[in-house]
């Protein structure tokens, strides 16, 4: 007891502890606050020495380095709030800093038994010491969360920077550079390489080698065989298909025999291989020869995780350029046929215009026109030839004294004159009977020459074309074609037609003549008009078998040479009006499978090939009195005469499929065609062509809806659907201006404690007389009439209101907005009115998107979700993994969450059901890696609530937790 009285403990006076305070406040690291505590306590007699612990993400530290493993053990339970602080035998005492900081001092007392009075006194000092630990580490616990994400945005951009150079038109070098530029963004990479492997050939090739100790490097420019690197580390890295990471000595020990060293040895090294379905196509490394520069676990992942992108990449330019050089000889092939092609065409193009104009000009002769009109018309017909903006028909007068100008347009203006019968150049194709054709130097020539003497009418022309008319062996005018400027040039080709044209308008003044000759004298010339007659019906007769030849061409196909819809329809007319009462007939409606996907693959040049072939195919199907006929695109009918029962034409249907089925080489591409047919036979009901028609292809348009390749025959219940749909359309129409379409919220949980934390707003129509329907049974006829997104407006609205009053918690509520809404620039601007409008905040609405609506316009739905994050609204994609699923969009696109699609969770509680299991697993950890949140959709059983929860989901729906209901239920599970 007298020892115990004679114990005191002195600590630093006031002034001493201010100092100690400011200089507490200024000490920005954890090991700063502890040496002032231990120097504080270090300052009072009674305390030999101290030490500061504290606990920092998990591990114990102490100011004079890491404690002992005794003092770690004891220590640790302390720091954790495992056991009370005990004051410690032989001189030690422990002091809590503050009650909530995991953080002790330790004291070496000379005597035990100032401990209490020590910690007592030195306690106010103490929690402010404690305080300012607590905020250094939770400040340097920021420090390490932002150091992360960091590192995961750059890794981001540099998988994004891979992508994109994939997909440029930098050559191989250029690319290879590019991908060493972004790896060396993530990490220390001075020393990189890349090699491919062909595994099937047992080949090597360095594409890529940068060392700046190794001057002479690996050969980049040829392949070699991989067992020529036998030993060596790339040898190692691609047949064991494992990173490597170390020093010589370490990757040794990793590999388990001796290492084959080819080049400078590094003090650090790393390897990935690139692997596809398990075996090693190539490899990345990284190498470092300079001491304290190396390699982490990170780096290890991040580069593999960069390794299945840069195989891609470079198997995506390997693709492309073999494409591009199959493409190339392609296209060289098909550019010289093209050419052959074109040149037949013009040739063809040129006789058809020729022979329509020819036509056109003998009609001309005995058209019921004035002499006016008759002229202008020859002159537009020779205008669609050449060049005939100035132009002019000449004609000797009957004494042969004069020349006429009945047609005379030269710049624009048309006139009529006489002019004697000179020494002009068109006297002389007049005189000699034969074309001429020259410029304004030919002319001036032939002047000096004295076969003509100039005589102009306006200015004198640059180039002159005339041929004669000729009436039998009598040249009876001339009709000529100039030009006033360098653009307008003459050749044998225009002479040539111009040739031709004038035959028939020769013919056809020569017949206007005659016939204005036989009204006056037709008393006195019977002999003469009887041969004009005869001659007459021999012209009518050429007409007339050239208007059956233009009649075959209206109603027939130009591609296939196949009667068109207007042969069809005239044909069936006849038949059903010939035997109203007799044999039936049947009509096939046909109409070939993704025909589209054909011409936008392959080309129109190949969709024609495609067709022609497809024509020939249903030609040699039938025989006549049948007919084949192409209606319109991809579109056919066989009209079957006569059938005795309605199998006959389900059997030629069955016939017609299989021959259309058989394989077809067309552009290069082997193709399997396939139809849709629509069977429709005739009864008394079918007077007119139009209904037969209308009836096949209401059974046409049903074999597509079963699946296409298939025919459907024609009965009255596909004429009640029919009309139903039009019902229908009306009946949604109704619905929607009195409100019958009403929303049911399905509540979402989370898994672990069953809380609502939200609903899922569902589209019921509470139909009259039906009762509530679901989408399934109206969305597809409303989505076809263009009223979806006016329902889905409306149920947002009701939506909106609903869930912001008080009743329904505070929980979100997603809505379902199909590919349409997105394809409107002002989507996200009306939506977030609507929201305003309501006073629901923004935050509590999240948008559910299909995969399918993320194909039409990636950069639109990208630039509408990010407006819509900015204002609060979170977006979810919705049946996960059913669709086009690409890290792409969950990259580029600012995603809340993700809905696992009910087939995958259905399947959990499944015998067999391991690659369920796989596939849930592996999007978690995705979405957990890209901080997305993730709902499991259709839970129906606790085995698969069960299974979801030991996966670690968090959210999920389902008849098992909640059915939908017509209000929403904020309480918890």
């Amino acid at each position: 007891m007298n020892q115990l009285r004679r114990l005191h403990v002195t600590i630093p006076g006031e002034a001493d502890q201010l100092a100690w305070l400011g200089r507490l406040i200024g000490a920005s690291t954890a090991r700063a606050v502890g040496e002032l505590v231990v120097e504080l306590a270090r300052g009072c007699p009674a305390c030999s020495d101290a030490r500061l612990l504290w606990l920092e993400r998990g591990e114990c530290h102490a100011t004079n380095g890491k404690p002992d493993v005794h003092v770690s053990a004891w220590m640790l339970a302390i720091l954790r709030g495992e056991d009370d602080v005990p004051a410690s035998a032989g001189g030690e005492y422990v002091i809590r800093l503050a009650p909530d900081v995991p953080a002790v001092l330790l004291l070496m007392l000379e005597d035990a038994m100032a401990g209490p009075r020590l910690g007592a006194a030195l306690e106010p000092c103490l929690v402010l010491a404690g305080r300012q630990l607590q905020q250094l580490l939770a400040l340097a616990e920021l420090h390490d969360s932002h150091r992360q994400l960091e590192r995961s945005e750059n890794l981001q951009r540099a998988l994004f920077a891979i992508s994109e150079l994939a997909g440029t038109d930098l050559d191989m070098p250029e690319l290879l550079r590019g991908i060493h530029g972004i790896v060396g963004t993530l990490m220390y990479a001075e020393n990189f390489y890349i090699a491919r492997h062909d595994p099937e050939r047992g080949t090597l090739r360095f594409l890529y080698y940068a060392d700046t100790a190794d001057a002479a490097g690996p050969d980049i420019t040829c392949d070699e065989p991989l067992e020529a690197r036998r030993g060596s580390l790339t040898w190692h890295l691609l047949t064991q298909g494992r990173p490597l990471m170390g020093s010589a000595e370490q990757l040794a020990a990793q590999i388990g025999e001796p290492l084959e060293v080819v080049g400078p040895d590094s003090v650090d090294w790393l390897g990935v291989p690139m692997l596809r379905e398990g075996r090693a196509h190539g490899a990345l490394v990284v190498q470092s020869y300079r001491h304290g520069i190396g390699y982490s676990d990170e780096d290890r992942a991040v580069l593999g995780f960069v390794a299945e992108h840069v195989l891609t990449a470079l198997e995506r330019r390997q693709s492309k350029n073999e494409l591009e050089h199959r493409v190339l000889l392609r296209t060289r092939e098909l550019a010289a046929a093209n050419r052959e092609l074109q040149q037949e065409v013009l040739e063809r193009q040129r006789a058809e215009r020729l022979q329509s104009v020819l036509f056109r000009l003998a009609e001309l002769g005995t058209a019921d026109l004035d002499e006016d009109a008759f002229y202008r018309h020859v002159h537009a017909e020779v205008g669609s030839l050449l060049d005939a903006s100035n132009f002019y028909i000449a004609l000797l007068d009957e004494q042969g004294q004069r020349l006429d100008f009945p047609y005379y347009v030269d710049a624009g203006v048309q006139s009529a004159f006489s002019l004697p019968l000179e020494r002009s150049i068109t006297a002389y194709v007049l005189r000699t009977g034969r074309p001429w054709l020259g410029s304004r130097r030919e002319l001036d020539a032939m002047a000096q020459a004295g076969e003509v003497v100039p005589r102009y009418i306006g200015a004198p022309s640059t180039c002159w074309l005339g041929v004669p008319l000729r009436t039998g062996e009598t040249v009876i005018g001339v009709v000529a074609v100039q030009g006033y400027g360098d653009e307008v040039r003459f050749g044998a080709a225009d002479q040539e037609l111009l040739g031709f044209a004038a035959l028939q308008i020769a013919n056809s003044i020569h017949r206007r003549r005659a016939a204005a000759a036989l009204l006056q004298a037709n008393l006195q010339l019977e002999h003469r008009v009887e041969e004009r007659t005869r001659e007459l019906r021999e012209q009518i007769a050429e007409r007339e078998q050239v208007q059956r030849q233009l009649r075959h061409e209206v109603m027939h196909d130009p591609l296939t040479g196949l009667p068109n819809r207007g042969f069809l329809r005239e044909r069936l007319g006849e038949r059903l009006a010939r035997r109203p009462s007799g044999p039936s007939c049947a009509l096939l409606y046909l109409d070939v499978d993704r025909f589209k996907v054909i011409n936008d693959s392959l080309g129109h040049l190949a969709g024609d090939a495609f067709l022609q072939a497809a024509a020939n195919r249903l030609r040699a199907c039938v025989c006549a009195p049948d007919v084949v006929a192409r209606l319109a695109g991809d579109e056919f009918a066989i009209l079957l005469d006569v059938v005795a029962e309605p199998a006959a034409a389900e059997r030629m249907a069955q016939g017609v499929l299989q021959a259309l089925h058989q394989p077809l080489s067309i552009g290069g591409r082997e193709l399997e065609p396939s139809a849709s047919v629509g069977i429709a036979v005739s009864d008394g009901r079918h007077e007119r062509a139009d209904s037969l028609l209308r009836d096949a292809d209401i059974a046409l348009y049903r074999a597509k809806q079963l699946g296409r390749g298939r025919y459907v025959m024609f009965d009255e219940t596909l004429a009640r659907n029919a009309v139903d749909e039009l019902a229908m359309e009306v009946e949604l129409r109704h619905a929607l201006q009195h409100g019958e379409f009403v929303p049911h919220y399905q509540p979402i949980f989370r898994l672990d404690s069953g809380e609502v934390v939200g609903h899922e707003a569902l589209l019921r129509w509470n139909h009259p007389r039906r009762g509530m329907l679901l989408p399934d049974d109206f969305v597809p006829i409303a989505q076809d009439c263009g009223l979806l997104e006016a329902i889905d407006w409306q149920l947002f609205g009701q939506v909106c209101e609903r869930m912001v009053r008080p009743d329904t918690g505070e929980g979100f509520v997603t809505i379902n907005v199909s590919p349409q809404h997105l394809r409107h620039a002002y989507f996200d601007r009306r939506l977030l009115q609507l929201l305003e409008r309501s006073g629901l905040p923004p935050t509590r609405l999240l948008i559910e998107l299909t995969e399918g609506a993320l194909l039409d316009d990636p950069v639109l739905v990208r630039d509408t979700l990010e407006r819509l994050r900015a204002a609060g609204v979170q977006a979810a994609l919705d049946d996960f993994g059913t669709g086009y699923s690409s890290l792409s969009y969950l990259h580029s696109l600012p995603l809340g969450k993700l809905k696992i699609d009910q087939v995958f969770v259905r399947e959990l509680d499944a015998a067999g059901g391991t690659g369920a299991n796989t596939v849930v697993a592996a999007i978690l950890a995705l979405a957990r890696a890209l901080g997305i949140g993730v709902i499991a959709e259709g839970i129906e059983t606790a085995a698969q609530r069960d299974a979801l929860l030991a996966m670690g989901c968090e959210f999920g729906q389902g008849f098992l937790l909640g059915r939908p209901a017509p209000s929403p239920c904020p309480r918890r599970g």
